[in-house]
C-alpha cells in the first residue's frame, strides 16, 4: 500500500478534478477545515484527511470514486461524525468525502408508508416530517438530533424503540449505491417482499461505509401511535434491575422502550443537565425507564399498572409516572444525554455489547468484577430491553483504547465474558477502527476470510473506507 505522503500527493494532482466535479467551495485542503473533519465521536482520536469533499449528486460521488478508485487514493466517506466506533475517521489520510449537501426529504409516499430521502438528513427532521403525516420512522439513536440517516444505515442503528419496532435494518426497503469503482446501483426494489436474487440491500445496511456509498434511501413507515405512557423506576440492585428485564417480556408485555441507566450514570447526567426530575438517593442502584405506546389510553393505562405490580417482586422503590409532554421530554433528556455526560466526566472509553436480555444480570455483574480486576471504574447504562448494555470505562492515563496496551486485555476479557453469555461486540455503534482487533472473539477464520472476500467483489482496489471493520 502506498505511504500516507504518497496518498496526499496524489490528492493534490488531482484537486482540479475534484474542483471541477464539486465546486471550488466544496473542495477544502486548508488546515482549519481539515481539522473539523478530523474526528467523530470516538474517544478522543484524531486524523487529519488529505483533503474534504463535499458532493451534491450521486453523478458526482461516481467521477470522484472513478478518480481515486484508478489511482487508489483512500476515501473515507462520512456523516455527521456521531459515530462511536472511528467508522468516519480518516485514519490513512486522502480524501474524506462529506454527505452533508445530501440532505433532501426527496418524497413521502402516504399511499404506500414509504420515503425516500438523501442521506444528509438529520434522523429527527426526517422522523418530524413524517410525523406532520401521520406517519412514522420508529429508530432513534440517542444522536437523533443531529446524527444523519446515511449514518444510521451505515452502522444499522437502533436506539431506545429498537425493543419493540426493530432497528433501521427492519425499515430500509431499497438503496441508491455508489460502489468504490463508481457505477451507480439500486440494490433491491420499493417493495415490502422481495425474494430476488441476492439481498444486496441488507448488505449495505450496517456494513459501515466499507463496500459502496449510499446516496439515496428508501424507508417503510408505520403510523404514529397516539398514545405513550412513561415511568421510571427505581432498583435497590443493578442486578435485580437487570432480572426485572425479562421478568417483564416473560409476562407478556412489549414495552415500546425499556432503558437502564445505572445510578453513577444517572447522578452524572443530572448534574450535567442540571435537572431533578428524577429522585437520586444513594441506596438506589439503577432505574428502569419503561414506556408503552398504542392507540387505545386505558389499554397502556393498565399494562403499565400490571407492569408496576410485577416489578415490586424485585426490590424496585416507588414508581415515578410521567405526568405530562414536559416530564416525559425532560425524562427521556436525561437518557439521551448519558452518553454526552459521562464522557466529559472521564469515561471516555465506551464498548456497545449485546448479550440475551435474560443474561443481562450475568453481564452487569461479570462487567462489574473486571473493572476491580482490571482498575477501571464503569459506568452502565443502555438498551435492556434488547440486551444491548453500554459500558463506559474510565482509567487513569488511558483517555482511549486504540493500540493501548493499558487497556487492551482488559477489553479481550470483557469481549470474551460476553461471547460465553451468547452475546457479541457491538449492538448499533459497529466495528470500525477501535473494534477490529477483537473480531476474532467472536468469528472463526471462514466467518472472517468470507466477509474479505466480500470486501474484495465491491472494493477491488480496498480504497473505500479500508481498515475499518477488519484489514484485508
Amino acid at each position: 500500500m502506498p505511504t500516507s505522503v504518497e496518498f496526499k500527493d496524489s490528492v493534490l494532482h488531482h484537486i482540479d478534478e475534484f474542483k471541477k466535479i464539486a465546486g471550488d467551495a466544496y473542495v477544502l485542503i486548508d488546515k482549519e477545515s481539515l481539522a473539523a473533519y478530523d474526528h467523530d465521536e470516538t474517544e478522543n482520536l484524531h486524523f487529519l484527511p488529505d483533503i474534504v469533499i463535499k458532493p451534491r449528486s450521486a453523478a458526482e460521488i461516481s467521477a470522484i470514486m472513478k478518480i481515486c478508485n484508478e489511482h487508489k487514493i483512500p476515501v473515507t466517506p462520512r456523516g455527521a461524525g456521531t459515530g462511536l466506533s472511528g467508522g468516519a475517521l480518516p485514519h490513512l489520510g486522502g480524501v474524506l468525502l462529506s454527505m452533508e449537501r445530501m440532505n433532501s426529504i426527496v418524497e413521502i409516499d402516504e399511499r404506500n408508508l414509504q420515503v425516500t430521502t438523501e442521506p444528509g438528513v438529520i434522523t429527527e427532521v426526517l422522523q418530524d416530517a413524517v410525523k406532520e403525516k401521520g406517519l412514522f420512522y420508529p429508530p432513534d439513536p440517542s444522536s437523533r438530533g443531529s446524527c444523519f440517516i446515511g449514518g444510521n444505515i451505515a452502522e444499522n442503528s437502533g436506539g431506545p424503540k429498537a425493543v419493540k419496532y426493530g432497528v433501521v435494518k427492519d425499515y430500509v426497503l431499497n438503496l441508491e449505491v455508489v460502489l468504490p469503482t463508481g457505477e451507480i446501483i439500486w440494490t433491491g426494489a420499493n417493495v415490502l417482499k422481495n425474494s430476488t436474487g441476492y439481498n444486496l440491500t441488507q448488505l449495505i445496511v450496517g456494513s459501515e461505509g466499507t463496500l459502496g456509498i449510499v446516496t439515496k434511501i428508501v424507508l417503510k413507515l408505520l403510523p404514529f401511535p397516539k398514545y405513550d405512557l412513561l415511568m421510571l423506576v427505581p432498583f435497590n440492585s443493578l442486578e435485580k434491575a437487570g432480572e426485572a428485564v425479562s421478568a417483564i417480556f416473560r409476562a407478556g408485555f412489549t414495552p415500546s422502550a425499556m432503558e437502564l441507566v445505572e445510578i453513577n450514570a444517572l447522578k452524572i447526567v443530572s448534574r450535567f443537565v442540571d435537572s431533578t426530575v428524577v429522585p437520586v438517593t444513594d441506596e438506589m442502584e439503577a432505574h428502569l425507564i419503561i414506556e408503552v405506546d398504542g392507540n387505545h389510553r386505558e389499554t397502556l393505562m393498565s399494562e403499565m399498572e400490571a407492569i408496576s405490580e410485577l416489578l415490586l417482586q424485585y426490590d424496585c422503590g416507588d414508581v415515578f409516572f410521567a405526568d405530562d409532554a414536559q416530564q416525559k421530554a425532560e425524562l427521556w433528556k436525561l437518557r439521551r444525554r448519558v452518553a454526552e455526560a459521562v464522557k466529559l466526566n472521564g469515561y471516555t472509553i465506551e464498548e456497545d455489547t449485546v448479550v440475551p436480555r435474560a443474561e443481562l444480570p450475568a453481564l452487569i455483574r461479570g462487567v462489574k468484577a473486571l473493572g476491580v480486576e482490571y482498575g477501571f471504574d464503569v459506568v452502565c447504562y443502555g438498551h435492556a430491553g434488547d440486551g444491548n448494555l453500554h459500558i463506559r470505562i474510565k482509567k487513569p492515563g488511558s483517555i482511549y483504547s486504540l493500540n493501548n496496551k493499558d487497556v487492551i486485555p482488559a477489553l479481550n476479557a470483557m469481549f470474551k465474558l460476553v461471547k460465553s453469555l451468547g452475546g457479541t461486540i457491538s449492538g448499533e455503534h459497529g466495528i470500525g477502527l477501535i473494534q477490529k482487533e477483537y473480531m476474532d472473539i467472536v468469528f472463526d477464520n471462514a466467518n472472517l476470510q468470507l466477509m474479505k472476500e466480500i470486501k474484495k467483489v465491491f472494493d477491488p482496489n480496498n480504497i473505500l473506507n479500508s481498515g475499518k471493520i477488519f484489514d484485508c
